[in-house]
């Protein structure tokens, strides 16, 4: 069974623990199986890529590692980082910002 996260593709989260404590950036992939995140530009490391063909270059390329979920908090618009809720709007369930309310 997959597992449902708060944190979707495309929000806009804040790094809450690690390295990279205080950046911010947009969610590139929810890895659900490992709890994790990838986050655009946040916890760069460099991996060592092989030549695949004559034409290919190899070498030493930065790529973004995953981040744990705990790790990340969602950023409100209004009120920063924040936690998120949930409200019914008619039959449908919208996700909320804890501090102000506003829909996420």
């Amino acid at each position: 069974m997959e597992k449902k996260f708060k944190i979707r593709k495309d929000d806009t989260v804040q790094v809450i623990a690690g390295k990279d404590k205080g950046k911010t950036g947009n969610v590139v992939r929810v890895l659900p199986a490992k709890n994790t995140v990838i986050v655009s530009g946040i916890n760069i490391v460099k991996k060592a890529m092989r030549k695949r063909s004559q034409q290919d270059q190899g070498g030493i390329a930065e790529i973004e590692a995953p981040l744990n979920i705990s790790n990340v908090a969602i950023v409100c618009k209004k009120c920063g980082p924040t936690r998120i809720g949930y409200k019914l709007d008619g039959d449908k369930k919208v996700r909320v910002c804890r501090k102000c309310g506003e829909k996420l």
